[in-house]
């Protein structure tokens, strides 16, 4: 049976990849972190098919006996400090995590299992102001936050260890990907799960930020196909995963009025509030999946339409109790 480490099980896209991996029949294994109230409300559902090890990626020690333990065939490092704005407040913390947390995953890797074949999760905030569009996997990345600059860091020392260590080790460069396990603090479930308690009359308005974002939002469950076929490749390398649109941030909150069924939007919603505004704004994001189409035949299922229903039908459902 082929194992699986996912460092970040208990995020979106940990979870997601996790069903994923146990409908393929794997044996899945799942870093967590100790805490004194545990998060597993993402994983609720296969707590009891999969098992937790603990670990951090700030605590170099626990990866590599984590990996020395399991010998995973596989490991998916999805962990992070993932919200953009955090990283601003945060960015010490955020470096720690998700620039240096990939090196001591490696290290893990190189110094206890070397065989496992490594997938790291990079981020299509690493291209920031950019430069080209839409955006492949080799342009010049120009971050333009603390986890953008984080991310670039992990992207490059995991072909450094590509490289150097002849280590199984492709980077997944994943475009905006969102479903209705995103946390609250992200913009399109903050949406989402706003439209909802507006529609039972349990919020008055929606706040945000700059409304003329623009970004290259999918499905996350799609998403988590591209990484298993990454590390299903004969040889390691790095592929942009994307749907190859572009939608501002109003057109988002357009479509999810709409799934509500909620006429006369409008006035409902409260632009540019200084609280959600970025120090330094990545204006539009827009990727190019044709590498991973090619290569891996992958491409997306979901389109931005459905994505939003999905997202507003969940939040419906969770509004109403």
């Amino acid at each position: 049976m082929t194992k699986a480490l996912i460092t970040g099980v208990t995020g979106q896209d940990g979870s997601y990849l996790a069903e994923f991996l146990l409908e393929k029949g794997y044996k899945v294994y799942g870093l967590t972190r100790r805490t004194s109230t545990p998060n597993h409300n993402r994983i609720a559902n296969i707590i009891d098919q999969i098992k937790l090890v603990s670990g951090d990626l700030l605590d170099q020690h626990s990866l590599t006996q984590a990996v020395k333990e399991i010998k995973p065939d596989e490991v998916y490092n999805l962990a992070a400090q993932s919200f953009v704005k955090a990283s601003w407040e945060q960015p010490m913390f955020t470096g720690e995590s998700t620039a240096l947390g990939v090196t001591r995953m490696l290290e893990a890797v190189r110094l206890a299992h070397p065989e496992a074949k490594f997938y790291q999760a990079s981020s299509s905030e690493m291209f920031g102001k950019v430069k080209e569009v839409p955006q492949t996997e080799n342009p010049p990345f120009y971050p333009r936050s603390p986890y953008g600059v984080a991310k670039v860091y992990g992207h490059w020392i995991t072909v450094n260890y590509r490289e150097s260590y002849d280590m199984f080790a492709p980077s997944g460069i994943l475009f905006n990907h969102e479903s209705p396990r995103r946390g609250l603090e992200f913009v399109t479930r903050k949406i989402t799960n706003s439209i909802a308690k507006i529609k039972y009359g349990k919020l008055d308005k929606l706040h945000l930020g700059n409304p003329d974002s623009e970004r290259d939002w999918g499905y996350a469950k799609d998403y988590v196909e591209a990484m298993w076929l990454m590390l299903q490749h004969s040889e390691p390398d790095d592929f942009v995963i994307s749907t190859g649109e572009t939608h501002s941030v109003r057109e988002f909150v357009k479509l999810a009025f709409e799934a509500a069924e909620i006429s006369n939007w409008e006035d409902k919603v409260v632009w540019n509030d200084p609280r959600y505004t970025r120090p330094a704004e990545v204006d539009q994001l827009i990727g190019s999946y044709d590498k991973a189409k090619k290569i891996l035949g992958w491409e997306p299922k979901t389109s931005f339409s459905e994505l939003v229903r999905i997202m507003v039908e969940a939040d419906l459902k969770l509004a109403a109790n």
